[in-house]
């Protein structure tokens, strides 16, 4: 056994005396320090949704330097809700119903003491002149060869179809809002930069659609509004409402309507709060709405409007049982419009055309008596009372 184990030492030391020496392993240099390359060493980012403390800096890059350039930029990240609501959709219901009258603009509509005449346009007992807008209340229709017919309150029939209207509303809002806000006019995509010029990107925003704007810049002779980062949309296609809660020059008290003739926008003040806010169509040229201060004089569940102001009446309209009417100014007024289907455009008699659902609104929250101020912050609206006929719808 001895003699065994020191032939295996034998052996084992010439087996280690024939293979090649392994070269001893060096030790790396320890890395030397690069100052310019760390500028930081050992300081972590800052979280987004926080600020450095104090006690410990943090580094305010990454996301939350981002986030804090998009502050910069009047853009909060993710962007918070305005404290506002949709009034109501029941308030889009109007007391009576109503249709269109589609005949020839050029020409008169027969009425009739039964729905036979009617049907056989025969015995006429009285018209409605040509006119390019013509609507009548109605309590029941009925269709003869395919063509609708309508029951007047009177009792009496026409040929007209029953017509729907736009559901829009506006905002109510549960304090005055700390961010600019506006609407879109029609569905555009925003442009990467104000100008026509620029590059369309992103998603379409839709018309109606509520945006908040965080940011306004001249182009092409008209504002534009910056509604996300890189988003931005022209005053042609969106409005804005300018919130001012001091009351204006000689408004006593703490309640009053204003009327935005340039940018076609109706707020309400209440306790020097805005509580509630939307578009509108005011008067177009030469029919403007009238600048000023003026009181609600007298409301009306319903109202039926009739006028022309050209030489040949070829303007006609006839709007029977016109919801939600407040008179301000002659016979301008404050009410809902069932045969419009666009609004923050001018084109009315001088009337403040509201959706249906808005003027409703207002109607309940309005007093005889409150205050409305009308005013164009652009100027171009005259202001001389003396160019100022009695107005209409």
């Amino acid at each position: 056994m001895k003699y065994r184990l020191i032939l295996c030492v034998i052996l084992l030391a010439c087996i280690g005396a024939w293979l090649p020496m392994s070269p001893r392993p060096v030790q790396a240099a320890a890395p030397q320090a690069n100052p310019a390359a760390e500028p930081f060493p050992g300081q972590s980012l800052c979280l987004p949704e926080t600020d450095a403390p104090s006690a410990s800096p943090c580094l305010a890059l990454g996301p939350a330097q981002t986030l804090a350039d998009l502050a910069k930029q009047g853009i909060q990240y993710p962007i918070s809700p305005l404290p506002a609501s949709k009034p109501g959709f029941e308030l889009t219901n109007i007391p009576v119903m109503i249709a269109r009258i589609n005949m020839d603009k050029a020409l008169p509509v027969d009425i009739y003491s039964s729905l036979d005449d009617a049907a056989a346009g025969k015995n006429p007992v009285r018209q409605i002149a040509a006119g390019v807008t013509r609507y009548v209340s109605y309590v029941q229709t009925q269709k003869i060869n395919g063509k609708p017919f309508v029951q007047l309150h009177s009792g009496e029939w026409v040929r007209a179809s029953p017509s729907s209207y736009p559901l829009f509303q506006g905002l109510t809002f549960r304090r005055t809002p700390t961010v600019l806000f506006g609407w879109m006019l029609d569905s555009i995509k925003p442009y990467v930069a104000p100008g026509f010029a620029q590059k369309q990107a992103g998603d379409t925003l839709a018309k109606w659609s509520v945006i908040q704007i965080a940011e306004t810049a001249q182009a092409d002779g008209m504002d534009w509004y910056r509604v996300g980062t890189d988003q931005w949309v022209p005053w042609l296609k969106a409005r804005r409402l300018h919130i001012n809660t001091t009351p204006p020059k000689d408004v006593t008290g703490d309640r009053w309507i204003e009327v935005n003739l340039f940018d076609q926008t109706l707020s309400v003040y209440d306790n020097r709060q805005l509580v509630f806010a939307t578009l509108i169509a005011s008067g177009g040229e030469p029919l403007y709405t009238r600048p000023g201060l003026f009181h609600v004089k007298d409301k009306h569940e319903t109202y039926t409007m009739q006028g022309a102001t050209n030489a040949d009446r070829s303007d006609y309209y006839y709007l029977e049982d016109v919801p939600w009417t407040m008179f301000f100014d002659d016979a301008r007024a404050l009410h809902g419009a069932y045969w419009r289907a666009w609004f923050g455009y001018p084109g009315t008699h001088g009337c403040v055309n509201l959706s249906v659902g808005d003027s409703a609104w207002l109607f309940q929250w309005a007093n005889v008596g409150d205050w409305v101020y009308v005013w164009d912050p652009s100027g171009k609206t005259p202001v001389d009372p003396s160019l100022y006929g009695p107005g209409g719808a």
